[in-house]
């Protein structure tokens, strides 16, 4: 028999855990939540207007009371971690909460409040609590097809991107050896004409520096047309991921009707088991599992573990 302060406990891990839908106090938390962090960014947005200097102490108290807020959230995620993290012992699954993403970002949210007030540049710290509305939504459809596609295609865009950088040093090196004696000020080194490099590769031209000769404009053209090409590359990947995703989506959509997210509890009939033996009775879909703050891709083989959040497709027919 459960002790009744651990099944407060578990409750209070239910209501807390980010976008529960299933459970009204749970999203009612959430919508809480989100409001606090959005007054919390809005005060601390108007109060850098001269014109509002006499409602700081206004400011001021509406910083305190969402920071307090902040501060009980996180005490609370550090309380029930051992929920979060079935595996761990309770320090364990402490110490893994507080070294995940989502601990970080909790963490952040709060101490440049206490330690970093003080300093106008480390102010701009407090702006990392917007993405609490990110953690928010990341349970949610959209979220998880972000984040899928990204994870997905992360050696596509990783390799997109070497191939910027070598574009960018590339042109850097020319337009220094091409321009360095007629503009010996704008062009210093092989490195000084990087700036020049990204407005152009990058399409922004902000024509600060430009090159004069004519052997450096007809290189300015060349290298014009690449970073046309060299910006399509990961926006093209990305692009394709989405349409994956979505077409992925859509057919377990029609092929097993409903979508849901649950949480596996230790009891739950899918501890343990693998993925290709939970749809083995065709009953449910997994469509992507989140561990521990991660997004999984659910490979026929993969282990599923209490603290699980699973996104399934239900069969209308089976349920």
């Amino acid at each position: 028999m459960k002790k009744p302060d651990a099944s407060i406990k578990k409750r209070v891990f239910d209501i807390i855990q980010i976008s529960n839908v299933s459970d009204g106090p749970s999203r009612l938390f959430d919508i809480f939540l989100a409001a606090v962090i959005g007054l919390n960014i809005l005060a601390m947005f108007l109060e850098t207007f001269p014109e509002l200097s006499g409602m700081l102490p206004v400011f001021d108290t509406v910083e305190t009371v969402t920071v307090s807020i902040f501060c009980v959230e996180y005490i609370l995620r550090l309380w029930t971690a051992e929920y979060l993290y079935p595996e761990h012992s309770r320090a364990g699954a402490v110490w893994r909460f507080m070294c995940s993403l989502d601990g970080i970002v909790e963490l952040l949210t709060i101490l440049p409040f206490f330690f970093l007030s003080g300093a106008v540049a480390f102010r701009m710290m407090r702006v990392v609590r917007i993405f609490h509305l990110f953690r928010i939504n990341s349970n949610t459809d959209s979220f998880h097809v972000i984040t899928t596609v990204l994870k997905e295609r992360s050696n596509q865009i990783l390799s997109s991107l070497f191939i910027i950088l070598v574009l960018m040093l590339a042109s850097s090196l020319c337009m220094y050896s091409v321009e360095h004696q007629a503009q010996p000020e704008a062009f210093r080194n092989a490195l000084s004409g990087m700036w020049w490099s990204v407005s152009a590769l990058l399409t922004v031209g902000y024509g600060d520096v430009y090159p004069v000769t004519a052997l450096g404009r007809a290189l300015a053209v060349v290298i014009s047309f690449l970073g046309v090409g060299a910006v399509a590359i990961p926006t093209g990947i990305i692009s394709a991921g989405f349409v994956e995703q979505y077409q992925k989506a859509e057919h377990g959509r029609q092929r097993n009707g409903r979508i849901r997210e649950v949480r596996l509890h230790p009891e739950s009939r899918f501890v343990g088991r693998t993925v290709g033996e939970a749809e083995r009775d065709g009953s449910v879909l997994v469509l992507l599992i989140r561990r521990g703050g991660e997004n999984l891709r659910p490979g026929q083989d993969e282990v599923l573990r209490a603290g699980d959040a699973l996104t399934l497709c239900e069969n209308r027919k089976r349920a």
